[in-house]
């Protein structure tokens, strides 16, 4: 691996320091097809999940309708994509919410959290909550971790984002004193 390469592309010489974006850089304009641009791009693409339409126009129809009090995000494996599992009606309560999260598979989950404040004024945040429960396993919780920032890009609006592996970790309180 030392020689030609390793002269053109001081990267190499400790690979596992330097990002592939370092390594497109090295090779950027060279003909080789090993590690070419468009494998680069394949990787790169290969690390995110697609997010179906839905997803986001479901949200904004919690955002600005306020037709849903939450929405739950599932990950489809097979299709490589994220997709509306389950759609809160508005006069569901936080139990309803809770109670849809499974207990041993991961999921993203929106909620719109309305509250009082201090000078007794209404307020509303929307909640980002990453479930990942310890009973889940081990490729799920990857998968979900890998892709959380990719999606939640997707979700323009979310206020507060929580991670939680137990509901003690995402409860009332939780969101009440982050919605401050």
């Amino acid at each position: 691996m030392f020689g030609l390469l390793d002269e053109m592309c001081p990267a190499l010489r400790n690979p596992f320091q330097h990002s592939i974006f370092s390594l497109e850089h090295c090779f950027r304009g060279q003909k080789f097809e090993a590690l070419g641009s468009n494998h680069l791009q394949n990787a790169n693409a290969a690390s995110g999940m697609a997010v179906h339409d839905d997803c986001k126009l479901k949200f904004l129809e919690l955002k600005t309708k306020r037709t849903y009090r939450f929405i739950v995000y599932k990950i489809e494996e097979k299709q490589k994509q994220v997709v509306v599992e389950k759609l809160g009606e508005p006069t569901d309560s936080y139990e309803d919410f809770a109670a849809s999260l499974p207990a041993n598979d991961c999921r993203y989950a929106v909620y719109d959290f309305d509250f009082v404040t201090e000078e007794n004024c209404q307020k509303s945040r929307i909640v980002f909550i990453a479930w990942s429960p310890d009973a889940s396993r081990v490729r799920s919780k990857m998968i979900y971790a890998s892709s959380k920032d990719r999606f939640k890009r997707e979700l323009d609006g979310i206020q507060i984002e929580l991670q939680a592996t137990d509901p003690t970790e995402m409860g009332l309180d939780v969101i009440r004193s982050r919605s401050n």
